[in-house]
């Protein structure tokens, strides 16, 4: 087929037709969604393209109101001796004055129906089959084309898809789809489709395309999602501060909202990635374990509620958050000793520390991010990137993270990428003179960004 596939989105009021279009767009805008009946009042548009070519058309219908007045008022049409078959008696009814007046939202439906390859009934699976629903179907079929019902909401609790599939068999209806709109499966659109496929062979090629396409957006997603985190991390852990000893409470203070900072802005560009809306998350409220701990990423108790070990070498790092690296004070070795030790060393290694330990028997200190922090930035963004990938656009409520079930991340070592990155302050964007186009840095950058999709 040439031209785009049209599909009318049909079904009762309220059932989430705007909802199912929103997931299927990856458009939090499209339509208005709202728990007030009769929301959509009328049609609305969306097309699927790849590279430049009209896949798909789909069109939002207003939701069905009174079936079985409808119903008795088509039966009554035919004429003595006529016996319509249904498109022709939906074609009198449409010329009548009934469809612009008792029944004009119905007729709204069916008159995209008709103009349509084949329609998505969507059902709220949560609700009983009624009579209602049985009378909407025939009064569907009168148009003579394909119907796939959708069973919708079928992943939370309280659903009643078994109900709904025996009363689909029983009216002939033996193809049909489960689909979330809020919490779709990873494999929900291609189901849809290859069920598409089967009704409307001739579509086909069109909606293979699609299938593979939205496969590879979405790998394409999630690897993009990684290699922010992994700048995140990067960054958090080449970060570093030098603090005259007098003010280090207030230079942790700052570094802490720095890297507050910084992982908003990761979290805004995950949601921008995956084209949801910029309130749905932010930092400071990302609640694993249900909200049971504050907005804080710095409290120890978070670390420990998610498993994550304080380590106990530095004082203030397990107070605060942030560990003070100390190459001479508050040590056993004295300032002359410890240059003694580096003179003693490579050449590289003076290199790397003389400007630091110039600092530091100044009076100088350095603040770098403690591990445990980093462990739980990783955890709280790993999980962020997870409930992305499970969202489906019509989702309202705020993303909530859930507590992983690995241990990847609370124990054993960190990536070498990130020791790595403890050595090259330059690596950071919050540092001053950052050289983030560095070859090794974009090869850090690679690794752990790999290593943070094999985790997942």
């Amino acid at each position: 087929m040439s031209t785009p596939l049209k599909l009318a989105v049909v079904g009762h009021t309220n059932v989430g037709k705007t909802s199912l279009l929103r997931t299927l767009t990856r458009d939090a805008g499209f339509g208005e969604v709202s728990p007030r009946a009769s929301t959509t009042r009328h049609v609305e548009g969306a097309r699927l393209s790849v590279a430049g070519q009209a896949l798909l058309e789909l069109y939002d219908t207003p939701g069905l109101e009174d079936a079985i007045a409808l119903l008795d008022y088509l039966e009554r049409l035919d004429r003595p001796g006529e016996r319509l078959d249904g498109p022709a008696r939906l074609a009198r009814f449409l010329d009548g004055s009934e469809a612009r007046q008792r029944f004009e939202q119905e007729a709204k439906v069916l008159r995209q129906l008709l103009a349509s390859d084949a329609g998505l009934y969507v059902i709220d699976a949560r609700e009983p089959v009624l009579a209602k629903y049985r009378d909407e179907l025939a009064v569907l079929a009168m148009a003579g084309k394909p119907l796939l019902p959708v069973l919708n909401f079928v992943a939370g609790q309280g659903h009643r898809e078994d109900e709904w599939r025996a009363a689909l068999a029983r009216l002939g209806l033996h193809a049909l789809v489960g689909f979330d709109s809020v919490a779709p499966p990873l494999d929900g659109e291609r189901r849809l489709y290859e069920s598409l496929a089967l009704l409307l062979e001739k579509a086909r090629p069109q909606l293979q395309r699609l299938i593979e396409h939205h496969e590879q957006q979405r790998q394409a997603r999630h690897q993009a999602g990684t290699r922010l985190i992994a700048e995140l991390l990067l960054d958090a852990a080449a970060c570093r501060q030098g603090v005259a000893s007098q003010a280090e409470a207030v230079a942790i203070e700052q570094l802490r909202q720095r890297i507050r900072q910084r992982e908003q802005r990761c979290v805004e560009a995950l949601l921008r990635l995956y084209a949801f809306r910029a309130g749905d998350a932010q930092a400071s409220d990302l609640p694993l374990l249900d909200g049971r701990w504050g907005d804080d990423l710095f409290n120890p108790e978070t670390l420990k509620q998610v498993g994550v070990k304080v380590g106990g070498g530095m004082a203030a790092g397990a107070a605060t958050g942030v560990g003070i690296d100390l190459l001479v004070g508050g040590i056993t070795l004295g300032a002359a000793a410890a240059l003694g030790a580096l003179i003693g060393g490579s050449a590289q290694t003076l290199r790397s520390y003389g400007a630091r330990l110039k600092g530091k028997l100044s009076g100088q200190r350095e603040l770098t991010l403690d591990d445990a922090v980093l462990r739980l930035l990783a955890l709280r963004q790993r999980q962020l990137l997870r409930a992305l990938d499970a969202r489906g656009h019509a989702a309202q409520q705020r993303i909530e993270v859930k507590l992983p079930e690995d241990d990847s991340w609370r124990q054993g070592q960190l990536p070498e990428a990130l020791n790595k990155a403890r050595a090259h302050p330059e690596w950071s964007s919050l540092n001053p003179g950052a050289e983030l186009e560095q070859i090794q840095r974009q090869q850090q950058v690679e690794a752990l960004s790999a290593e943070l999709a094999d985790a997942a």
